[in-house]
């Protein structure tokens, strides 16, 4: 099968659905499937093929995000020329629309997976009419796609809420072995040389920024300190619009000396980082699925995060982690009774059997179903309106 895999954002951008695209693709072509990524461009980015690059509107905005111009003649012309069977958008606005623009036209599968939470995201928008569009404009793009994909099983039910009504199937990011074998010399270095005699070492990884909750993580801390002393280091990967406000208030409750704000790390380094930490912690409520909570699990990783939609699929209290409610107060709190019973060395078995199923090459061949089933929806759809037609013109000529 040939699939034109379309995104508002990609590699060399880092973020949680560029990997997920990637590592997706990768798991395809090893299936025998021709992959073509269609994708913005960005500043510095490699050439590679299989990568077609549409041209950005901007570069580098909000933390090296490029505003796509999803208009780009260039868009359809590869497109038509590739003679695709199947189209896989992962955005349903700006390349969204153009990817059901081109499905329609050709009469081409269109399948989407619904990676954002667009909710969480629109403190980003000034508009207010543009924030109660939101909900019908989901429910209005998936009645043209012929498949749904929700990361988890409580994603689902939150589309379904949402009144979507387009079949819809699960299919979560997978995890790639590499993810499993992190450099534990690496990872002992990475601990000595943040510690300087400290106990503990926490770390999290997402964007700086607003909807990640991050300034939840950096006000816990504060009241970890307040009982138990700066016994610890916390680790922030990652950039992002929020670095600078999160390092002020870090200076304000004089955390200076306990959070480390690393920056942007490879993310086939990640995992070293993960295995150098006693726990993950996360406060995210934004997320689809949290690909970090099962890339942190498979370096051995336990976690401690607010419960969410997406996050509650992953976290199973007591086996690879815990949940707490949104409180500051309960999140420090339970991160010092997970420490004080030294269950951190307990969940690790559990964190890792849980990453191993979320294998990458099955879930791979999952998209592969999904594609299939795609496909005979959409043969369906043009058999039905061929038929509709056919009464139609039957209907009135009989008059």
């Amino acid at each position: 099968m040939k699939i034109a895999m379309m995104t508002n954002n990609y590699k060399p951008f880092v973020a949680g659905v560029p990997i997920s695209i990637e590592r997706l693709v990768d798991s395809l072509r090893r299936q025998g499937h021709q992959v073509v990524v269609f994708a913005p461009s960005y500043d510095g980015q490699k050439e590679e093929d299989g990568v077609i690059r549409y041209r950005s509107l901007l570069r580098d905005v909000a933390g090296g995000f490029s505003v796509p111009d999803s208009f780009d003649p260039v868009i359809e012309r590869s497109f038509r020329e590739g003679e695709f069977d199947l189209i896989h958008v992962h955005h349903p606005m700006m390349i969204g629309n153009m990817a059901r623009y081109l499905s329609g036209k050709y009469q081409i599968p269109l399948v989407f997976t619904y990676h954002t939470r667009y909710e969480q995201y629109l403190h980003y928008v000034k508009l207010s009419a543009v924030r109660g569009i939101m909900p019908a404009y989901i429910r209005h793009f998936t009645k043209a796609c012929d498949v749904v994909i929700a990361p988890t099983p409580q994603m689902k039910r939150y589309l379904q809420a949402y009144g979507v009504s387009s079949e819809i199937k699960v299919l979560p990011t997978g995890i790639g072995k590499e993810s499993f074998e992190p450099d534990r010399k690496k990872a002992q270095e990475i601990r000595k040389n943040i510690m300087h005699g400290r106990t503990f070492l926490f770390c999290s990884v997402s964007r700086l920024a607003k909807e990640k909750n991050i300034d939840f993580l950096i006000r816990s801390m504060k009241i970890r300190k307040e009982i138990c002393g700066g016994d610890f280091k916390l680790l922030l990967i990652g950039e992002g619009p929020y670095r600078r406000r999160l390092e002020e208030l870090t200076e304000k409750l004089g955390l200076t000396e306990e959070i480390v704000f690393a920056g942007k790390i490879p993310n086939d380094e990640i995992k070293d980082y993960c295995c150098a930490s006693d726990m993950f912690l996360f406060a995210s409520q934004s997320e689809t699925q949290g690909i970090v909570l099962l890339e942190a699990m498979a370096a051995g990783t336990p976690v401690l995060a607010v419960k969410a939609t997406g996050t509650e699929d992953v976290v199973i209290n007591g086996i690879n982690g815990y949940m707490t409610d949104v409180s500051e107060k309960e999140f420090a709190e339970k991160l010092m009774d997970i420490l004080e019973k030294k269950e951190p060395d307990i969940l690790m078995k559990g964190a890792i059997d849980t990453a191993r199923h979320y294998d990458v090459d099955e879930i791979g061949k999952g998209a592969s179903a999904i594609y299939m089933d795609a496909v005979k929806i959409r043969k369906e759809k043009i058999g039905m309106k061929y038929f509709h037609r056919k009464n139609k013109r039957d209907m009135v000529y009989s008059q």
